[in-house]
């Protein structure tokens, strides 16, 4: 099976928080190896503009170090899967693909939905 994955970086590293990365970084996956690689400046930041950008470079994954329910929601309706949470494996896009391609990135289920503004959730 052939992919893409998207990765929101800032300073060639795994950014820690989505919505302020400076660039992406893409992988093309082709019959479970890493076929092409480009990084590539991240449009400006505005609600539900990420997803759709994301989808038009062809991505179908997306890995984060954290990703807010809302982004998580729309990128849901443009079938892109959103691995959240992957920062404590490693910062390295690279390896971030490699883990993607031997299935062993986890799949974090978050059950809030509500706006986080003026506290944390102890979900």
């Amino acid at each position: 099976m052939n992919n893409k994955v998207a990765i929101p970086i800032e300073g060639g590293r795994l950014s820690a928080h989505f919505g302020h990365c400076e660039q992406f970084y893409f992988a093309d996956i082709e019959n479970g190896k890493i076929v092409k690689e480009e990084t590539i400046t991240s449009p400006e930041h505005q609600p539900g503009v990420y997803p759709v950008w994301v989808k038009q470079q062809g991505a179908n994954a997306v890995i984060a170090g954290g990703i807010g329910w809302k982004a998580k929601d729309l990128f849901a309706q443009e079938n892109i899967m959103v691995y959240d949470g992957m920062s404590a494996l490693t910062d390295e896009p690279r390896k971030l693909v490699e883990l993607f391609i031997d299935n062993k990135l986890p799949i974090l289920v978050d059950t809030c939905k509500h706006d986080h503004s003026n506290h944390k959730c102890n979900n």
